[in-house]
């Protein structure tokens, strides 16, 4: 996996941490180098996340004393970096720390979820008009023009499909399910998945003889699943390894004569469909697109056509403040990716000349989703490895889904479900 480089001048190599866990810095550079102190920011850091941290509904350990407060635990193994760390980059920096082993949680999604609750207290008012000294701009490398989308995508997608077999259920579907009910248990995972595929293609209508684009394939399983409701489904994914293992999964179903499955970029779809659906892809189009996207859902409907959108949101100032500055998960996970608002979902389809004519939020699902992913993961660790996963990418792909399962659980994310038609009919 290949992530931006910071200046090999403004760093010092990271010693191995208490757990024994050494960094690979030909694979993970800037977690393997621990930026030069900067005394004044380091300081603030230290000073501030301290009395924070002391402040919120947590036990907190240090490597020098025993853990203080009441509440889930974080430990920091190694204070003096993290606080260096998040002095110099911020949330990279909290995150680079966690890669690193320099701080772990008895329950990380629970730790999150505290910190995700009093975000607003952890820098007091007067500090925050500093937020640009712990920010960086979006690389321009993660454009999502039509070559950078390619970059990107692959660079998520095309990790591994047997990686992401490891903690998906059997439909591999990579999304929110809905279930029957909160908690539930893996075996309700599967079923929960077909209950969402299957509210998209009603919301749609989508029958024998609909013709209908989905942009977004994944793995195939609501193409597949609207196939066997007689729909003609031509599907649109940038994703080589994904479009290769739904091509396969649809002929093992003998779907294939209903399903095209094309590797191709949502601004290259051709044709009128009376359907269109797109599951958590416009997050990956980035703000600077998002127009394109809805002219391009708009310019694919037939005449009466429906859209079925599935979309994670944020609120809208916290989205502007995200869509300006280079984050941990852009760094990691999602290069080029951005949530968008309600709002600017809402917006960007009435220029487009669509309506929303209805939207269901049910965040609480996602953050069940995650949570059973996660755990899954975990007990597939071993299975990780062997496929060449290093301890590094274990612990960054662990916090990506605790730290996302705790901004659903916060309530600074939500998932919807959201159908559109053209504004004139």
């Amino acid at each position: 996996m290949t992530v931006s480089v910071r200046s090999t001048t403004d760093a010092t190599p990271a010693p191995p941490e208490p757990s024994g866990h050494v960094v690979d810095a030909a694979r993970w550079p800037d977690v393997a180098r621990r930026p030069v102190a900067r005394p004044v920011r380091t300081a603030a850091a230290r000073l501030l996340l301290r009395r924070a941290l002391d402040r919120l509904p947590l036990r907190v350990g240090y490597a020098d004393g025993a853990p203080t407060g009441h509440g889930p635990l974080l430990t920091l193994h190694a204070p003096d970096a993290f606080f260096r760390r998040v002095g110099a980059d911020g949330l990279i920096g909290f995150g680079e720390s966690y890669m690193a082993g320099e701080w772990d949680c008895d329950d990380l999604p629970a730790v999150l979820t505290v910190l995700a609750s009093h975000v607003g207290e952890l820098v007091p008012a007067p500090f925050q008009r500093l937020r640009p000294l712990w920010t960086h701009a979006r690389p321009a490398g993660q454009r999502n023009t039509p070559t950078g989308a390619r970059r990107n995508i692959h660079r998520h997608y095309d990790l591994s499909n047997d990686l992401f077999a490891t903690f998906l259920d059997e439909t591999l579907t990579y999304s929110s399910a809905v279930f029957d009910v909160i908690p539930a248990s893996w075996d309700a995972l599967a079923a929960a998945q077909h209950r969402k595929i299957d509210r998209l293609l009603d919301l749609v209508r989508a029958g024998e003889g609909t013709r209908l684009l989905e942009i977004g394939t994944g793995w195939g399983e609501l193409a597949l699943r609207a196939a066997a409701r007689g729909a003609e489904v031509t599907t649109l994914t940038l994703s080589a390894q994904q479009a290769e293992l739904a091509r396969r999964r649809i002929r093992a179903a003998g779907l294939a004569d209903r399903v095209d499955v094309r590797l191709c970029d949502y601004r290259d779809a051709t044709g009128r469909y009376d359907a269109v659906v797109s599951v958590e892809m416009i997050e990956a189009v980035g703000a600077e697109y998002w127009s394109v996207y809805f002219t391009a859902l708009r310019d694919a409907l037939a005449p009466g056509g429906r859209i079925a959108l599935q979309a994670i949101t944020m609120d809208h100032q916290q989205m502007l403040n995200t869509a300006a500055t280079h984050t941990w998960i852009s760094k990691y996970v999602f290069p080029g990716g951005l949530i968008p608002s309600r709002r600017a979902v809402e917006d960007h389809a009435e220029s487009a000349g669509l309506r929303i004519v209805s939207d269901l939020g049910y965040g609480d699902h996602y953050a069940q989703t995650l949570h059973l992913w996660r755990e899954r993961f975990i007990a597939h660790t071993d299975l990780v490895t062997g496929l060449g996963f290093d301890t590094t990418f274990q612990r960054m792909w662990e916090l990506y889904l605790a730290y996302s399962e705790a901004g659903f659980r916060a309530h600074r994310l939500d998932v919807r479900q959201i159908l559109m038609k053209e504004a004139h009919r």
